[in-house]
């Protein structure tokens, strides 16, 4: 099951740069640009954030990282306890590996999102919701997983395409695909507001810079974002940068002024992989939406008792 149900410049892409897989490759573009091309995988199980444990360690010792990876490796691929259903994912984790960096936030020095108060209380407020579907997360209505998306437990992989006027970015996940013109076109009008945003990128050197702006407020639903809580105001600047035949340096820094007190940047690198990217149909039968609010009633009704 490959991917189906690209955009229309996406499919073009598609037919002008051909057959994209890991071993066709070059890495360079007829335009002299690195060739991102291809499909990549960003899995890791290091978390967005330094976690408390580990406050003030930047790094781990290559023993904390086997020791990590062989924790994760534990969850995967096993039956659930004696009473617990299990997630419906129980087969199909695809987390990686750990990095040697203790979280993907590379700025502040502390790993950790500098938040400003009245914006965590407003996700706060949201994420206790369960009266109706539009309580819930973005990503359990199946609307979006956001942009750039960072690393969760499965579809964490992406296809590249690539011609002198657009790179498109197709992400497993919810079959999202980002078209992003880099023809020095200007943003559209502000009014108009996107899930994902409206992207502009542009070469620097041998790194793709993507400029993302016009975000939807509605955004700091999405409890899987790259940027926790932030809303409208968001902007966004990704780098893309080919360090080797194998690996996407992918870097993004965060502004939103209303939710963050200073701008602060994420690294995730990306990794070459044989594919293929599978079709993820979110919408059909999504019987967990239907469940969620109905054990909501029910656990309503056992307090009114």
């Amino acid at each position: 099951m490959r991917c189906l149900g690209y955009a229309t410049v996406a499919a073009a892409v598609l037919l002008h740069a051909g057959v994209v897989s890991a071993q066709t490759v070059a890495a360079w573009s007829p335009s002299g640009y690195p060739n991102l091309q291809g499909l990549w995988t960003n899995s890791t199980t290091t978390p967005l954030e330094r976690p408390d444990t580990v406050a003030g360690q930047q790094t781990y010792s290559e023993e904390e990282v086997a020791a990590i990876d062989a924790a994760n490796a534990g969850r995967a691929d096993r039956e659930p306890a004696a009473g617990d259903p299990g997630s419906y994912n129980e087969y199909w984790w695809e987390r990686g590996t750990a990095l040697a960096r203790t979280s993907l936030i590379v700025d502040p020095d502390d790993g950790r999102l500098p938040f400003r108060t009245a914006k965590g209380d407003r996700r706060a407020a949201w994420a206790r919701g369960t009266d109706s579907w539009a309580d819930r997360n973005l990503s359990e209505r199946c609307l979006t997983r956001g942009a750039p998306k960072r690393p969760g437990g499965y579809n964490n992989n992406y296809m590249i395409l690539q011609t002198d006027d657009y790179v498109v970015i197709h992400q497993e996940m919810i079959n999202e695909a980002r078209i992003i013109p880099i023809d020095g076109r200007p943003h559209v009008d502000d009014r108009i507001r996107l899930w994902m945003g409206d992207p502009r990128g542009r070469w620097e050197g041998d790194s793709l810079v993507v400029e993302t702006l016009n975000f939807r407020d509605e955004i700091y639903q999405n409890g899987f974002n790259c940027c926790p809580g932030a809303g409208g105001a968001l902007a966004t600047t990704e780098r893309f940068t080919r360090v080797d035949d194998d690996t996407i340096e992918h870097r993004y820094t965060v502004d939103d002024p209303e939710s963050y007190t200073r701008a602060w940047t994420a690294s995730i690198p990306m990794r070459r992989f044989a594919g293929p990217l599978f079709e993820y149909a979110c919408h059909e039968g999504n019987y967990g939406m239907e469940n969620l609010l109905c054990g909501a009633r029910v656990q309503e009704q056992e307090i009114r008792r």
